[in-house]
């Protein structure tokens, strides 16, 4: 099968840093091309991949140390490539914000897919979709999929990561160990509600998150003067090769989110380092965390420090082996193939009438 993904610019695949889409494309692109599928990946140009890349901009934007730069003007280049090279492909694979290709490729919905990576609950995205209902939808949750019922959703797939990428050490943490948190540090994401449970139950806490322009205010006035460097360390932004060590020696990884979390890449990441979970009930979380197997699902701090002892009892050998079944990039890949498959099919079907 000919398969083209359409990443977004602002960052390369996988990314330097920070950046969950574009990882979870790179492990999809990698995973289809193992499959045997002729993959063409439309991204920025510092991308690694085993696809054939077409490199649409010079750098991803985000780390592009030019003052002045236009993401649009960038996206709606790409864009204009990937229309001249349509012919070549069985399927058009677009990861992009929202909607901005659905009127470059309206004449050709039927053999695109859409998977939305972010939340869809935005006031104007229902009115604008409608504009669009033709165009074959994937979301990565149930939860994301609910909030947007009415879309051509052809399937729902739950993000997946290559088996090899994380050794588990199954002994980690013995030693009292410390908990996790990795991610953005922003109002969604809730570092404060980590703070308070670790103070709550004597652990020690640390910090791996982005701090982006939009989320600064909030970390320099709500954050930073709960980080005493002692129990409550802030560590940074950190790479692929730092994350699996950051998880891997945690006892837990906290995601207390305050969002309709469409997935929630790092509750996966730190499964398939055998780390359980404290998460919210909130967005996807209650679809990935096996409640009592890989972690809890709570909806207040009081249940966070009362499930504690419980959550850090959990084996990590059945952690580790919840996501080998259900979170591998292959079987992501396959239900994607399966998917592409109906959308060929369907096509066929149509013509055939």
């Amino acid at each position: 099968m000919k398969i083209a993904h359409v990443a977004p610019l602002y960052e390369s695949v996988p990314p330097r840093l920070y950046g969950g889409t574009e990882r979870i494309i790179s492990y999809l692109t990698e995973a289809l091309v193992g499959l045997g599928h002729d993959v063409t990946l439309f991204a920025s140009g510092d991308t690694k991949t085993s696809a054939k890349l077409v490199p649409c901009r010079e750098r991803a934007l985000r780390l592009d140390p030019r003052p002045l730069k236009s993401d649009i003007a960038a996206h709606l280049s790409m864009l204009d490539e990937v229309r001249k090279r349509a012919g070549d492909f069985d399927v058009i694979h677009f990861h992009l914000s929202h909607l901005l290709h659905f009127p470059f490729f309206r004449d050709m919905s039927q053999r695109t897919v859409t998977t939305p990576h972010g939340r869809l609950d935005y006031a104007d995205l229902a009115s604008a979709y409608e504009r669009f209902p033709r165009f074959p939808m994937i979301s990565i949750s149930r939860s994301q999929r609910a909030r947007f019922a009415s879309a051509n959703w052809l399937a729902t797939i739950h993000h997946g990561l290559p088996s090899e990428l994380y050794e588990p050490d199954f002994e980690a943490g013995s030693d009292g160990g410390y908990l996790a948190f990795l991610g953005r540090m922003s109002r969604d994401k809730r570092p404060d509600r980590a703070i308070e449970i670790a103070r709550r139950t004597g652990l020690r806490l640390k910090l791996a998150a982005k701090i982006g322009d939009d989320d600064r205010a909030y970390f320099e006035e709500v954050v930073q003067q709960m980080i005493d460097g002692d129990q409550v360390e802030y560590v940074g932004e950190i790479n692929e090769q730092q994350k699996a060590a950051f998880l891997g020696n945690a006892v837990a990884l906290l995601s207390p989110i305050d969002w309709p979390e469409p997935f929630g890449l790092a509750v996966i990441e730190a499964m398939a380092c055998g780390t359980p979970v404290m998460a919210w009930s909130c967005g996807a979380m209650p679809e990935v965390v096996d409640d009592g197997v890989t972690g809890f699902v709570v909806k207040t701090i009081e249940d966070a420090v009362a499930s504690m002892p419980a959550l850090l009892q959990l084996d990590r050998r059945v952690v580790r082996a919840v996501f080998e079944k259900r979170f591998s990039a292959r079987r992501m890949a396959q239900d994607y193939v399966a998917a592409y498959e109906r959308l060929i099919d369907a096509r066929g079907h149509a013509r055939a009438s």
